[in-house]
């Protein structure tokens, strides 16, 4: 009797363990193990990042020899919800995270997500931000230690770790695509390995990284949405002076790195690139420039060219509010 309650038990833990592996994805590394854990947060209504988060963690575990783990914002049910901003799978994971690979936007997780995403990187753990990660929190409650953390209180967490918060578009939505020109000062720099023809359709971002940011690339600002468009020539407002300025002179910067002092005083290698939606990821030097981010992070020798080739098939859902994938769950993803 005593054996049979064991088994019993026994039985009931493991369906437990296979349950709640149900609402993340774990990858296991490929070939030579680099011994590393990458953490992908994929939690945002409009760039398809339930798309890109799980491509992303499949080429680095087959191709680069890391673990993987993607999490996600579901509903109650369980089903792939990118509204579900209060929303992050197996949180748990980030526990073990060597490094974090983010895209984002206007998350308000509970206090003991928060916590865990916190205690992260307070150990001080390299952070690749994709897109709208610049404004990856909002509606954090007031009494919450991590209200600070809100996009608009003084650029929350995006402007005092990444660089930047929420600005504008600096291009016209969804009709002026993005070319990404290297910022020549820094063309050696070992994140640029590889990195040639950077091209999204995603707009370029309004952003002003602080002066301890070494910029990386900036966006050209295009007049149609492919890279044969040729280049746009009007003026914006800044939404910082108001001033018009045009959109190609200074090009924004739309990647740049930074070495941030977190609150418990240890450092974050921190990359962030305004590019990131789920279509931007079709072209392989952006891919590679994500790849190159953490094995810099890490502080793993940058390969000269990284393979970046896909892992199965990758057909990512076009960026729009209303467009992601209903019904869909997390395993439906693998």
């Amino acid at each position: 009797m005593i054996r049979r309650t064991f088994l019993t038990l026994a039985a009931a833990l493991l369906f437990s363990a296979c349950f709640a592996a149900d609402d993340f994805l774990s990858y296991e590394p490929k070939g030579e193990a680099k011994g590393k854990h990458v953490v992908l947060l994929a939690g945002d209504e409009e760039y398809r990042s339930e798309e890109a988060m799980p491509m992303l963690a499949r080429l680095l575990s087959e191709r680069h020899g890391f673990k993987t783990t993607v999490l996600f914002s579901v509903d109650a049910e369980g089903t792939v919800d990118p509204t579900a901003g209060g929303s992050l799978t197996n949180p748990a994971a980030l526990d073990s995270a060597d490094a974090i690979i983010m895209l984002l936007r206007f998350r308000n997780w509970d206090e003991a997500t928060l916590g865990k995403f916190d205690a992260a990187v307070k150990r001080g753990i390299p952070i690749v931000a994709l897109r709208t990660s610049t404004h990856a929190f909002s509606g954090i409650p007031k009494d919450s230690p991590y209200a600070a953390w809100n996009w608009n209180q003084d650029g929350g967490w995006g402007k005092k770790v990444l660089g930047e918060t929420w600005v504008s578009h600096w291009g016209k939505h969804k009709f002026e695509a993005c070319e990404g020109v290297i910022e020549e000062a820094n063309a050696t720099d070992p994140l640029l390995r590889g990195v040639t023809d950077v091209f999204g359709t995603s707009d370029v971002y309004e952003a002003y990284p602080p002066a301890d940011a070494k910029i990386l690339m900036r966006g050209r600002v295009l007049k149609g949405m492919t890279p044969d468009s040729g280049h746009a020539d009007h003026v914006k407002p800044r939404a910082t002076d108001k001033k018009e300025q045009p959109v190609n002179d200074p090009m924004m910067p739309i990647a740049w790195t930074r070495l941030v002092k977190n609150g418990a005083g240890t450092e974050n290698k921190v990359l962030t690139t305004t590019m990131g939606a789920a279509t931007d990821l079709t072209n392989e030097s952006l891919r590679r420039l994500v790849v190159n981010g953490v094995y810099w992070g890490l502080g793993l020798e940058v390969p000269a060219q990284a393979d970046v080739s896909l892992v199965g098939d990758y057909t990512p859902t076009a960026y729009g509010f209303k467009g992601y994938k209903q019904g869909v769950k997390v395993t439906d993803l693998k």
